[in-house]
């Protein structure tokens, strides 16, 4: 079986990427699927959070479901239901029946990934864990800035419905990918539903990427109690856990010091790059005056430089350690979104795309170090609970960027009085996103010299 563990990573890999893509790819489609529900392109927003949400929602119940049922059973029906429920969401007629689909396929997206991942993790001897996570992790990096581009082609030279169709033959292809590379079996565990710690843990994800997504909408007073209320239910599920003798997630692997700033600093930087792909288009087209087109065009740079450093990161983590690479490259991540802060229309465009394109480089292979040092220390009996609050965390971290940059750039206009964002809005913007890069620094520092080097052998 680990001689498969390549093709399984890949196979998990596609499942990531079609998840992250459609959280972000129908936002270039809202306007005319907007048109053609007759609703606003405001209320449409509807389809993105209730995605998010159920994501929320059902991720902490990923793990236990994959103990008790066994892995591939669980995974292949979290495929058939993402796929399923993307025909549905292609056949809509109505906000309604929509909103129902995308529902659905948070759910599936749920369950695919986290589940996906244990088994490569389960299968994956130490020494080969850093090369199968980096197939992994890849998909976080490109589906956010390939999503609104490649949702903004299918609008213009077809339908919207083509959105949701393309994950049709992706589903069909990874479903059979699944009956061939991963074995039967598992589903021994027989520990009992805690009802309690689950709904204290989905109620926490849910209220605060609500609460979140409330901030970043200006809506101030409800994005508070919302915030509020998530950390009390997360404070509940945390003590919950600690006293349960069969937590529904259990938080033990938060005692692991890599685990640990995997979790915090590793989501404060992925926060961080979450929102790159949020302010460059508004930047290139309200402040640059480009159009959609042309905005996607240049943020594709991003994109090229997350694969261009792709086949070095692997080498680079074992000749230097994660602890060097976290601190040197986490500075030139830094510098790369502050930089952007300085970038005007009156900047040559070759200029402009190495920037984007160094940033993207580096953004890269923090990305990929942060994924490989979280499992490095991790004992093959914890993975399941790790998996999960990994995703659990990951999750959080793509609201948390979005809204942050989203509140960051409505502070700066509320006190220069601008009512469109002008370019020292989006400056400001920026510099705040640095500086929750700068706070992630600022944790790895942390981290003991030789962390994780059992998974970096040569």
């Amino acid at each position: 079986m680990a001689t498969r563990a390549p093709w399984v990573a890949l196979l998990v890999a596609v499942t990531f990427f079609m998840e992250n893509l459609d959280a972000t790819v129908i936002a270039t489609a809202l306007p005319q699927m907007a048109r053609d529900f007759s609703v606003t392109a405001i209320e449409l927003n509807v389809g993105i959070s209730a995605y998010l949400l159920a994501v929320a929602l059902f991720i902490p119940l990923s793990g236990w479901l994959a103990d008790r049922l066994g892995a591939r059973r669980v995974f292949s029906g979290a495929i058939i239901l993402f796929t399923l429920a993307s025909v549905m969401c292609g056949f809509s007629q109505s906000l309604d029946f929509f909103t129902v689909s995308r529902v659905l396929q948070g759910i599936g997206g749920a369950l695919m990934v986290p589940v996906g991942r244990l088994v490569v993790l389960r299968i994956t001897e130490k020494q080969h864990l850093v090369r199968m996570i980096a197939f992994i992790t890849w998909p976080g990096l490109i589906a956010p800035v390939l999503g609104p581009p490649l949702g903004g082609l299918m609008v213009s030279y077809g339908h919207w419905q083509w959105i949701f169709w393309l994950n049709i033959p992706l589903g069909i292809a990874a479903l059979l990918a699944t009956f061939w590379l991963i074995p039967r079996g598992g589903g021994s565990d027989r520990r009992p539903f805690d009802l309690r710690g689950f709904l204290f843990t989905a109620l926490a994800c849910a209220a605060l990427i609500s609460g979140l997504e409330c901030l970043g909408r200006g809506e101030f007073p409800q994005g508070a109690a919302l915030l509020v209320a998530g950390l009390i239910c997360g404070w509940l599920a945390f003590r919950h856990s600690r006293q349960h003798p069969t937590p529904m997630l259990s938080t033990r692997s938060f005692a692991i010091a890599s685990f640990q700033s995997t979790l915090v600093g590793g989501s404060l930087f992925r926060a961080a790059i979450n929102a790159i792909p949020f302010l460059l288009p508004l930047l290139f087209q309200v402040s640059f005056g480009l159009s959609a087109a042309s905005a996607g065009m240049l943020v594709l740079w991003v994109f090229a430089g997350n694969l261009a450093m792709k086949p070095f990161t692997t080498a680079v983590m074992k000749r230097w350690g994660f602890r060097q690479v976290l601190i040197v490259n986490g500075l030139l991540s830094i510098a790369a979104i502050v930089v952007c802060a300085l970038l005007t229309p009156a900047l040559a465009w070759p200029w402009l795309a190495l920037i984007l394109f160094i940033g993207g480089m580096s953004r890269s292979m923090q990305f990929t170090c942060y994924n490989s040092l979280g499992f490095a220390d991790i004992p093959k009996a914890q993975m399941s609970e790790a998996s999960t609050l990994f995703s659990m965390f990951f999750q959080l971290s793509m609201s948390i960027g979005i809204a942050f940059a989203a509140l960051a750039l409505r502070t700066s206009m509320s006190l220069h009085g601008h009512q469109q964002p002008e370019n020292s809005d989006f400056a400001w913007a920026f510099v705040a996103v640095a500086g929750l890069a700068l706070l992630a620094w600022l944790d790895a520092l942390r981290l003991k010299p030789g962390v994780g080097e059992q998974v970096l052998q040569k």
